[in-house]
């Protein structure tokens, strides 16, 4: 399938080890980091078959987990303990980083919503932000998304028709929405039987958040992914794709 996607407006590696710490509730200062490693790669090979163009920082993170894992199972000798550096602190360090800027940029964010222009009070929003605030990231719709594919059929050989195109599902899901608040996630694939209609309707999905025409949220992280479609009497900033 020729067809690609940039991901500049989602997040990086380091959301994705974030993901997977808090998905598996491992410790971040004890990372079982051939546990990491193995699934970090399994979502670098899913962007890789759904053709998402993965960016360059990606593969640097892989290759820094591989050296990390790497020299992990090298024996270590040292007459004096305290000398012995654990190979995961670097990593450690970037991701508590990460995860302070990112809970910063939190209250920065919620700062600007209750701060903004009194235009947008006089719209009724499509869910109370207490309700459906949080936002979700790419590999939150990935692990959605793996869901779904395991309950596809399974057909030996699947012939690709013209009605599994990106841009007619684009208006299939437009469609769907059209006069309603939300729509849960998986019912968007609720007429998706085989693999290639799934896979099709998925990056089809990821095209209307990346142009903006639709957004989603979900009550708690991992929690319920739901999609709504972008208003025009909504405001920039709370239409803006996640």
């Amino acid at each position: 399938m020729e067809y690609g996607i940039k991901l500049e407006i989602f997040e990086g590696p380091m959301e994705l080890l974030l993901h997977l710490i808090q998905k598996n509730n491992l410790d971040i200062y004890d990372i079982p980091i051939s546990k990491i490693t193995s699934e970090y790669l399994a979502y670098l090979d899913m962007m890789n078959q759904l053709n998402l163009e993965i960016a360059g920082d990606f593969l640097v993170m892989a290759a820094t987990l591989m050296r990390i894992k790497s020299r992990m199972l090298l024996p270590v000798y040292s007459e004096d303990e305290e000398e012995l550096i654990d190979p995961r602190d670097e990593i450690v360090k970037r991701i508590l980083e990460y995860k302070k800027f990112k809970e910063a940029s939190k209250i920065l964010r919620t700062n600007l919503e209750n701060q903004k222009d009194v235009f947008y009070r006089k719209v009724t929003p499509a869910f109370a932000d207490e309700d459906f605030g949080v936002e979700v990231s790419l590999f939150d719709l990935l692990d959605a998304f793996k869901q779904v594919l395991s309950k596809a059929k399974k057909i030996s050989k699947e012939i690709i028709k013209d009605e599994f195109t990106i841009e007619k599902k684009i208006r299939v899901i437009l469609s769907i929405l059209e006069g309603k608040n939300f729509l849960s996630f998986f019912s968007i694939f609720s007429q998706d039987e085989t693999k290639i209609s799934i896979v099709v309707t998925f990056l089809a999905l990821l095209e209307l958040i990346k142009i903006g025409r639709i957004y989603v949220r979900q009550d708690k992280h991992l929690g319920e992914i739901r999609i709504y479609r972008t208003q025009t009497t909504i405001s920039e900033t709370e239409t803006k794709p996640v």
